[in-house]
C-alpha cells in the first residue's frame, strides 16, 4: 500500500509540472501524504488531494464539470482564497499544455487509482424536461436555483435578502448599506412618485419592491417562480405594514396581462434567465405593460461579444443556473429598440459585482457549519465554487453587467426625462422617505 501511494505521488508532482509549469505564484498543491507541490512556501490558495486518485478525477474527465465535481464530492479540497485558485486555473488555460503533452497525461493520468465511491448529493445534476424556457421548464429552472432554502440564503444574504449586485460608494461599505444603496440606486434611476405603479420581474425575496413602496410611495408588485421566495415576501412584507402598497405573486412574466398599467418596470438579476432566443418577446411585453412616457431598467450580467460561446457541458448549467444564459449588452441594447424602446443610460456595475460576490463568499465560508444545517456539503460547496469563480471572472473583465434604462416614448417623442442625471447622485446613500 505505502509503495502504491509512493508511486501516486510522483506520477502525481510529474503531471502537475506538466499541467501547471511555473503558473504557481497564487496556488500550492499539498498531497494526501502531507507533502507540498511545488514547495511548501504559502500562498493565498492551498489545493489539498484528498488521495491518490484525485487528480484522475480532476482532469481525466476533459470538462468543468469533472474538475468541479472532483471539488463537489471532496476529492480535493481548496483552502485560504478560493478567487486566487481561478486565477492559477486561468493561467493554466492560457498557457497550459499542447495536444501531444495532454494525450501523454491522459496516459499517466490514468495510472492512478480510481476512486470507487459514489457521487452522492441531495440536489444533484440539473435535468430540465420540456422545451427550454417555456413556461414550465423556466419555472423548473429557476426552482433548481432558488428554492435550496430561504434560510441557507439568509446566512449571507444581507438582512434584506437582495440576491444580486449591491452598489459601493466605497469599497469599505459594509453589504447591508451596499444593497441599500443599490436599491435606492435604482428607485432614483426609475424617478419614482407617489402613487405610480411598478413591476418587478424576478422579485427575489421582496428587498426591492418594499424599498419602493415604503420610501417612494409606489404601489409595487413582485412576481416570481419560487414559491419559497414569495411566501417570505409576502410575510416580510406583512411584518413591516407593507400590505396595502406592495405584494409578491408566483407568476411568469409572459402571464402579466395589464396592457399599459404601469408607469415603471424593473428587472434585477432575472435577465440571465431569459435565453436570447426569447429576448423579443421580452422586450416586448415590457413594452406592451409600460404606459407611454414609462421607463425600464433592465439589470443583467453580460458576456463579452468577443469571447466564444462555451462548447460542451458547464458547471453552471449543471449545477447552478441551468438553461442561464449570458448575452452581449449589444444584443441586449439591438432588441430592445427593435421593440421600440429607447436607451437612455447604459451604466457597468461590474467592479461593484466583484465586491458583492467577494462580501457573499466571506459569509458564506464564516456560517459553514451552520449551511449545513439546512445544505449537504457538495451543495455548500456549489456556491462557495460558483460565487468564487463569478467573482475573478466580474475582477478580470471576463463577465460584466449592466443597468440598463429603457424608455418607452410618448406619442410626440417626449421621454419624460430631466436634462441631466443629477438627481440619481445628489446624496445617494440617503431615502427618501414618504409616509404611507
Amino acid at each position: 500500500m505505502a509503495e502504491l501511494s509512493s508511486r501516486a505521488a510522483e506520477i502525481t508532482r510529474e503531471v502537475l509540472q506538466a499541467l501547471f509549469g511555473g503558473h504557481t505564484q497564487s496556488l500550492r498543491v499539498r498531497l494526501w501524504d502531507g507533502s507540498y507541490w511545488p514547495d511548501e512556501a504559502p500562498r493565498p490558495a492551498t489545493l489539498a488531494l484528498n488521495h491518490p486518485g484525485a487528480l484522475r478525477a480532476m482532469f481525466l474527465g476533459g470538462d468543468e464539470v469533472s474538475l468541479a465535481e472532483a471539488y463537489l464530492f471532496d476529492d480535493m479540497d481548496i483552502e485560504g482564497n478560493l478567487e486566487a485558485a481561478y486565477g492559477a486555473a486561468e493561467s493554466f488555460l492560457l498557457n497550459g499544455p499542447d495536444l501531444r503533452t495532454k494525450v501523454g497525461l491522459a496516459a499517466r493520468l490514468l495510472r492512478l487509482p480510481s476512486r470507487s465511491a459514489a457521487h452522492q448529493t441531495r440536489r444533484g445534476r440539473a435535468a430540465l424536461e420540456g422545451s427550454p424556457h417555456s413556461i414550465e421548464r423556466d419555472r423548473e429552472a429557476v426552482r433548481y436555483h432558488y428554492d435550496v432554502s430561504n434560510d441557507f440564503y439568509g446566512l449571507w444574504l444581507d438582512r434584506r435578502m437582495v440576491y444580486s449586485c449591491a452598489y459601493f460608494l466605497s469599497p469599505e461599505d459594509d453589504l447591508d448599506t451596499a444593497q441599500l444603496q443599490k436599491l435606492e440606486h435604482v428607485c432614483r434611476k426609475l424617478r419614482l412618485r407617489p402613487g405610480q405603479r411598478l413591476l418587478d420581474i424576478g422579485c427575489g425575496w421582496g428587498g426591492l419592491v418594499m424599498h419602493a413602496a415604503q420610501q417612494y410611495g409606489v404601489e409595487a408588485l413582485g412576481i416570481t417562480l419560487s414559491e419559497p421566495q414569495a411566501e417570505l415576501a409576502n410575510a416580510r412584507i406583512a411584518e413591516a405594514g407593507l400590505g396595502a402598497l406592495c405584494r409578491v405573486e408566483m407568476r411568469d412574466y409572459r402571464e402579466v396581462d395589464e396592457p399599459e398599467s404601469y408607469d415603471a418596470l424593473v428587472s434585477v438579476g432575472m435577465f440571465e434567465h431569459v435565453g436570447e432566443a426569447l429576448l423579443p418577446a421580452y422586450f416586448g411585453k415590457a413594452w406592451e405593460l409600460l404606459r407611454p412616457g414609462g421607463v425600464f431598467l433592465n439589470h443583467g450580467i453580460a458576456r463579452r461579444a468577443t469571447d466564444p460561446l462555451p462548447t460542451g457541458r458547464t458547471f453552471s448549467d449543471t449545477y447552478v443556473f441551468p438553461d442561464g444564459e449570458l448575452v452581449p449588452v449589444s444584443t441586449t441594447l439591438t432588441v430592445a429598440e427593435e421593440a421600440g424602446f429607447e436607451v437612455r443610460d447604459v451604466e457597468s456595475l461590474r467592479e461593484h459585482y466583484a465586491l458583492t460576490l467577494r462580501h457573499w463568499v466571506q459569509r458564506l465560508e464564516a456560517r459553514h457549519e451552520e449551511a449545513l444545517s439546512y445544505v449537504d456539503e457538495p451543495t455548500y460547496r456549489v456556491w462557495r465554487l460558483f460565487m468564487s469563480g463569478s467573482a475573478h471572472g466580474f475582477a478580470t473583465g471576463r463577465t460584466n453587467v449592466y443597468q440598463s434604462l429603457l424608455v418607452k416614448p410618448g406619442p410626440r417623442g417626449e421621454s419624460g426625462l430631466p436634462l441631466t442625471r443629477n438627481d440619481w447622485y445628489s446624496e445617494l446613500g440617503t431615502t427618501n422617505s414618504v409616509r404611507v
